[in-house]
């Protein structure tokens, strides 16, 4: 009797969104590592007429992460959009399996790629699978729909850090490991491995997730719970309704941040590459460590700050974080001083899910999946928009200030703050509003 319930207990552990979370962040984590030395190592016998060795290199690999990262961002929209529908109408699981499909072929070309030295272009058309599969919008938003739809909105904040605590641990592990799987084989054991973790994601998808659903007493259900058992009553209570002001304040918000956050940690992988720095695969694993270690420090935070703190306040926290440890990075000149201006985004993960979790709270429960998936394709028009600038920014200052676009970063972080702020007046003003009606 004890080894059957133990054995129900396991498979229900199985069966949980968060083992598959770590699989995929895994794989992620070493397809990450592997993809920048491939890139670098391809990259290093470049020159340009009229730039030094070490400019064109930078030229060269900056130049390929900007194409590859539009691509990546540009593809997936539409596929994205209408898994979210599919995803609304009942067909949960549908954008995590399919994105899982997309992530899976892109690590099996990166593996054809290093294995028979075919060209690097060929990542481009595995972003583009990548993309046409959701890509990690379809994915995401897949995953917080289920987080949403398994929670209450007491708690959903709370789950939804949970969910980034994993994300954040599995790349911890992974990206530790990934700078000395990579020296087996010049990156062969590394993306092999990395392979058979996405397929594991895959295969739990498919046979294994749970999809559960928490009926919370919010408003959709009291109206529900009112019109059907008052016989008496022909006043029925309209669903909640969409809080616009607040969802484009949220966007606006989401773009400024993840345009900060996305732009200046999409040129960390080259700056970390060239002098004085001139970081080797296994510092680069440990690079990548340190920022999924956010993760856990912005877990911690939100678990302290959430006592004391409303979740406005928590996102202007984690801003907060970010503008003051990425303008620290702009004059990192050792890797010592990298790591101290990394502990400074200690909450730096705080804001988007905490985002999200406000966002789940101005929409009906039905429109969850579309809400999310517009948010998060509001973060792949934020890289349309910083991936080139950034890029281009970088690369017109990289011979006298090559920290230039962390400052900027920091900038855009404050303008970010802004929208949040104005929300955190309209929900105070709202909350004084009903005290008073209440008295």
């Amino acid at each position: 009797m004890t080894m059957s319930i133990l054995l129900h207990a396991a498979f229900g552990l199985l069966r949980q969104l968060e083992l598959l979370i770590m699989l995929e962040q895994l794989g992620s984590s070493l397809f990450d590592t592997a993809l920048l030395m491939v890139v670098k190592d391809r990259c290093s016998n470049v020159t340009d007429p009229g730039m030094s060795r070490e400019e064109s290199q930078q030229k060269a690999f900056t130049d390929f992460y900007m194409t590859y990262n539009l691509i990546i961002r540009f593809v997936p929209i539409l596929p994205a959009l209408l898994l979210a529908r599919l995803s609304d109408r009942g067909w949960r699981k549908t954008p995590v399996v399919v994105s899982l499909c997309g992530y899976l072929l892109s690590r099996v070309l990166l593996l054809l790629v290093v294995l028979f030295q075919l060209p690097l272009e060929v990542m481009f058309g595995a972003a583009v699978l990548f993309g046409l599969s959701g890509g990690f919008g379809a994915f995401w938003a897949g995953v917080m729909t289920l987080v949403s739809l398994g929670s209450t909105a007491k708690d959903r904040s709370k789950v939804m850090m949970r969910v980034e605590l994993l994300y954040g641990a599995a790349g911890l592990v992974g990206s530790l490991v990934s700078g000395h799987l990579f020296q087996l084989g010049s990156g062969t054991v590394l993306v092999s491995v990395g392979t058979i973790m996405n397929l594991l994601s895959l295969l739990h998808s498919i046979f294994l997730l749970q999809v559960k659903q928490v009926r919370s007493e919010g408003p959709e259900e009291n109206s529900l719970l009112l019109s059907s058992s008052s016989d008496s009553s022909t006043v029925v209570e309209p669903p909640p309704k969409i809080n616009k002001v607040n969802v484009v304040l949220l966007f606006v918000a989401a773009f400024l941040y993840d345009f900060a956050v996305g732009g200046a940690v999409g040129i960390l992988g080259a700056f970390v590459l060239k002098e004085p720095l001139s970081w080797t695969a296994t510092q680069v694993g440990y690079g990548n460590a340190a920022g999924c270690g956010i993760f856990l420090t912005s877990f911690l935070g939100v678990i302290v700050f959430r006592r004391c703190a409303s979740d406005v306040t928590l996102i202007l926290i984690g801003m907060v974080s970010f503008a003051s440890g990425i303008y620290f990075m702009a004059f990192v000149t050792t890797t010592s001083m990298f790591y101290l201006a990394r502990s400074l985004n200690l909450f730096a993960l705080i804001p988007l899910p905490t985002i999200r979790s406000l966002l789940s709270q101005q929409v009906p429960a039905s429109l969850y999946g579309t809400a999310l998936t517009g948010l998060q394709l509001i973060l792949k028009f934020a890289g349309l928009a910083y991936i080139p600038a950034f890029t281009k920014i970088y690369q017109r200052t990289l011979d006298w200030f090559p920290g230039f676009v962390f400052i900027l970063a920091s900038i855009v972080t404050v303008l970010g703050m802004i929208p949040i702020s104005i929300i955190g007046c309209r929900l105070a003003r709202r909350q004084q509003y009903e005290r008073i009606e209440e008295d």
